[in-house]
């Protein structure tokens, strides 16, 4: 049984459904706005059973109820303080978990939907070193903040790019955008638009299994 650690972020454990003391390939899952760290657990049972995974509680409390990451000023420019405040957070849980988890670093995978993808986005571009890959489902590149990208390092990163083309929340737009942006020689991409709203569905889902599958 896997000891939980105390770090910046309140999270949940579900673990391998294999039979090993690891390292295990993990997956990071990070919620949109209005949840917590219950909200993606769901997708356990889609996944491989041989990942840790791991949902972690965005640090704001949201007005209506759940949390969140950043307030929104408009689609695609969260507030700067609140922000930079969650990208440190989620940067130093990273670090802690790979330090506190048996957690195979070289497998090491976030899944964001909505917020969650634009804070996946921020880690991924800025520290590529701390992830083999990220899952962005529903969400954008966050190209207008102040962390640096190193957008010459990121190449030994994978990235998967969801988005529904009736998405009313984030339009398919910055999804489009996202995939302009990581369309670089040498980068591991995968772009899927799908008939949705702001959601994932059964078909995103299958093809986020097949995708991880394939990098374990």
């Amino acid at each position: 049984m896997i000891t939980p650690i105390t770090s910046t972020l309140v999270h949940k454990i579900v673990e391998p459904g294999t039979v090993n003391p690891g390292p295990h390939p993990t997956v990071i899952l990070l919620h949109g706005r209005g949840t917590d760290e219950n909200d993606l657990l769901g997708l356990a049972s889609y996944l491989d059973p041989r990942l840790l995974i791991i949902g972690v509680r965005a640090p704001f409390p949201f007005a209506y109820g759940g949390n969140t990451w950043y307030e929104i000023i408009q689609i695609g420019a969260p507030e700067g303080n609140q922000f930079q405040e969650s990208y440190k957070r989620l940067h130093q849980f990273i670090l802690d978990a790979r330090a506190g988890y048996p957690i195979d670093p070289e497998r090491l995978f976030l899944l964001g939907f909505s917020m969650g993808s634009v804070m996946s986005f921020a880690v991924a571009l800025s520290q590529p070193q701390l992830v083999r890959g990220i899952i962005a489902h529903s969400g954008y590149v966050p190209e207008h903040s102040l962390i640096p990208f190193q957008w010459e390092k990121i190449s030994s990163v994978s990235f998967f790019i969801g988005h529904g083309t009736y998405d009313p929340v984030i339009p398919i737009n910055f999804g489009r955008r996202a995939k302009e942006l990581l369309s670089i020689p040498g980068v591991d991409l995968t772009y899927k638009e799908y008939p949705l709203p702001h959601t994932m569905s059964e078909e995103s889902l299958a093809d986020i299994t097949l995708w991880l599958r394939h990098r374990l």
